[in-house]
């Protein structure tokens, strides 16, 4: 049997180098508007760079999903990068800025994905040998950005639209929601990966995450695909 290493690298990079550009920029994004808005907790720490190394969470990137695309055959994943440190008495204005650091990361996911679009336009005039990677990487980057970016706006905290929408309810429903924070992630793989998953077997279908995400991001898709002239 003859390994093609080349092959194998390209393979893994069509998916791995979108990722990692996704999960980096949005964290680097949360850590640079808070240094711009008072707290340079995440800069002093280093978290305000490109390096992926830095953002990567050995269980919410690597073991969980892992575990989970095993138990569940292949069928459901679910991650996280490591939470980019903000200290929330440090901004100038803490309500309005934590509803600005918090909207940075999944600002940032659009935009890049916007650019993946603009960029698969130049995919035809590279060199024929990489028009294929180019484009598969382009296009994953798109489709990667969106989901994270739709993901990660859900008003549930930790998510990012969980600390916008502490920023911006009338404080009683906002306190309420901020003590849901450490419980976030356990109510997400709850409903989104277990509950269906248990409901499936009494062959009862409960496909939140079609609601909730994929609905919305072939929405976002299709809107980035006419904007860029994709379409």
């Amino acid at each position: 049997m003859n390994f093609d290493f080349q092959s194998l690298l390209a393979g893994a990079s069509v998916w791995a180098i979108p990722i990692l550009l996704a999960i980096t920029l949005h964290e680097a994004a949360h850590g640079w508007v808070a240094s711009k808005l008072g707290d340079p907790t995440a800069k002093n720490l280093g978290r305000v760079t490109f390096n992926p190394f830095k953002h990567i969470d050995l269980f919410g990137t690597i073991l969980l999903p892992s575990i989970l695309l095993l138990v569940s055959g292949g069928q459901y994943m679910f991650g996280f990068a490591k939470p980019v440190p903000v200290v929330f008495q440090n901004l100038k204005r803490p309500r309005r800025d934590m509803i600005l650091v918090a909207a940075a990361g999944p600002v940032t996911n659009f935009l890049l994905a916007i650019l993946a679009g603009l960029l698969l336009h130049a995919a035809p005039h590279v060199p024929d040998a990489f028009v294929p990677l180019a484009a598969a990487n382009l296009r994953n980057l798109l489709f990667a950005n969106v989901i994270f970016g739709v993901f990660n706006l859900i008003p549930l905290p930790p998510l990012d639209g969980g600390r916008i929408a502490v920023g911006i309810l009338p404080r009683p429903f906002s306190v309420w929601l901020a003590k849901l924070e450490h419980f976030g992630f356990m109510i997400i793989i709850f409903f989104f990966f277990a509950l269906p998953w248990i409901l499936k077997k009494l062959d009862i279908d409960f496909n939140i995450f079609w609601w909730l995400i994929w609905a919305p991001a072939m929405f976002v898709i299709d809107l980035i695909a006419t904007i860029t002239g994709l379409k």
